[in-house]
């Protein structure tokens, strides 16, 4: 594998400044984003959707965490039909390829009989859990993985739970904007525990 162009200890520190990055799909060039209204979802607060509730009593996909992170990040940066461009460029990959095998990145893995059919990553450090993407290649399966997440993170003593940049998907699964100043509070506290994610 390439090293990567993104240096980890650069990736960790704008993390902290609130940054994250995205690749243009236009010139493939990856840059750092600090939005002014940040995505985030309350994870005291989350309730998941009845359809989420009720696949969860039929046992309808099992949920796993960490068990196939490369064929989840690959997942969620393959084309999609509302959308055949992605922000996740080969560069990132390789990026959270390496910051899962330190431990920091993770994926939450949706499987039904046995087929990988959605799921999503993200990066943990302290109290806060920044979620990066998800993908579905069956109706409710990222839901479900990320319903698995929040109640993990809330067992686990988590105070952030960011989701970056507002989208219609995450509006409905219940994530509110606030402002970079208040964001940047919440992220300096959450950054003060010590939590080990598994």
């Amino acid at each position: 594998m390439p090293e990567t162009i993104i240096r980890i200890d650069e990736l960790l520190r704008a993390y902290r400044q609130g940054f994250f990055p995205m690749a243009d799909p236009d010139d493939g060039k990856t840059y750092w984003c600090r939005p002014h209204q940040r995505a985030l979802f309350s994870i005291e607060s989350y309730t998941p959707s009845r359809d989420v509730q009720r696949l969860k009593r039929k046992n309808e996909f099992i949920v796993t965490f960490d068990k196939d992170f490369d064929a989840v990040i690959r997942g969620c940066a393959a084309p999609r039909k509302s959308d055949p461009e992605t922000w996740i460029s080969t560069e990132i990959i390789e990026a959270y390829q390496k910051l899962h095998r330190l431990g920091l990145a993770h994926s939450v893995e949706s499987w039904y009989q046995g087929e990988l059919v959605g799921g999503l990553y993200g990066l943990a450090m302290g109290g806060a859990f920044f979620g990066e993407s998800m993908f579905s290649r069956r109706s409710y399966a990222s839901q479900v993985a990320f319903d698995r997440l929040v109640y993990h993170l809330r067992m686990k003593g988590y105070l952030l739970l960011d989701a970056q940049i507002m989208n219609p998907h995450l509006k409905k699964l219940g994530a509110v904007e606030i402002e970079h100043e208040d964001f940047m509070a919440q992220l300096e506290h959450a950054l003060r525990k010590k939590i080990v994610f598994l």
